[in-house]
């Protein structure tokens, strides 16, 4: 079967590289292949409720350098407590099902993270023609090297670890700087050694307040009188590794702000020492592509017009050791790419002196 019409969209949260890789897929598509793009808008939502366009040359025109997503995003898991619509009846894959007849696609681009192509396995189990791009800024989709996103969101945490620096030094504190990273530590291991941070917590080192204090006040003791703690979002104690997921994720919930938060206090009744947070929060999200992220999304979307064209359906576009392969949805749908104890990174950190709070 020749693709002659493909739909594309981007869901989950929005990263820098997806208008690149939107532009890709489509200009190569377009040029080598005489294929026309439909562009879904919202992601999963914009599929299930039909509301889709044609894109054209004019429309991709000029979106290299730009973040965000010019299709727009929503985190949408139509398989996920599927309601039918109040107006047709129809399930969400159902409607989904119909958008792709009715718009005649041969087959489906879909570019996002763990659970986008998640969604996008299901949705190639249902019989579609599915293609899948990683994105995400935590870097944690298994079996590739590495995600689109993840170096421009590293430079913008790197950095911002850099002026806090100087600030930590000019007024004596403890610093903690919060990282995005709810299952994995990528983020923040990689900008913690980038900014040369004196503690960083990760998901996959549950830590003791008592190991990060005693490092601080060892810093304190040889005359340093500042620390600087980055603290992956989803970063968790000792005592909260021991609970089941979802009593864990109840205690989450009602913690009144976010976790380096709780480490600054924690900290501070722990050491008598002033305490500050910076939450990054969506700054590393947003903003301008890096060029390396500007390079790598576009060999994506380049990769996935070609993966169309081979009828490569029910795979995602993935680098490993830098070269572009195939790997089956399948083999990546609910997984997550962790921090392993034994990474160089970390063993690095460590020779270094760097505290991971175990």
């Amino acid at each position: 079967m020749r693709v002659k019409r493909f739909g594309i969209l981007t869901s989950g949260g929005d990263a820098p590289g997806l208008n690149a890789a939107i532009r890709a897929v489509c200009r190569t598509a377009a040029i080598q292949y005489g294929m026309t793009a439909v562009g879904i808008k919202n992601g999963y939502r914009g599929l299930i409720e039909n509301n889709c366009f044609e894109l054209s040359a004019d429309d991709i025109s000029g979106i290299l350098t730009r973040g965000g997503t010019i299709l727009g995003t929503s985190r949408e898991k139509p398989f996920k407590n599927p309601e039918p619509d109040e107006n047709t009846g129809l399930l969400p894959v159902e409607a989904i099902k119909r958008t792709y007849e009715l718009q005649k696609m041969d087959a489906l681009v879909c570019i996002g993270g763990n659970g986008t192509n998640s969604t996008a396995s299901l949705l190639a189990e249902e019989g579609l023609n599915v293609i899948g791009l990683p994105k995400t800024i935590d870097n944690d989709i298994v079996k590739t090297d590495v995600t689109f996103g993840f170096n421009t969101a590293l430079g913008v945490a790197t950095e911002a670890i850099d002026r806090i620096h100087t600030t930590a030094h000019s007024h004596s504190r403890i610093m903690v700087i919060e990282v995005m990273g709810h299952k994995a530590g990528w983020l923040s291991l990689y900008s913690g050694i980038a900014g040369g941070a004196d503690v960083i917590l990760l998901p996959e080192i549950p830590y003791d307040i008592d190991s990060v204090a005693e490092c601080v006040m060892k810093r304190r003791d040889a005359g340093k009188e500042f620390s600087i703690v980055v603290v992956a979002e989803g970063a968790l104690s000792k005592d909260e590794a021991l609970l089941p997921k979802k009593e864990l994720k109840r205690r989450r919930k009602l913690m009144p702000y976010s976790i380096a938060y709780r480490v600054a206090h924690e900290l501070e009744e722990a050491t008598g020492l002033i305490s500050r947070v910076t939450v990054l929060g969506y700054l590393q999200r947003g903003g301008t592509p890096s060029p390396y992220d500007r390079v790598l999304s576009t060999q994506f979307g380049a990769a996935g017009a070609h993966f169309l064209a081979e009828e490569k359906f029910g795979n995602l576009v993935a680098m490993q050791d830098n070269k572009i392969v195939p790997v089956p949805l399948s083999e990546i749908a609910g997984k997550v790419k962790s921090v392993e104890t034994d990474n160089s990174m970390i063993i690095a950190g460590r020779g270094l002196g760097t505290c991971f709070g175990d």
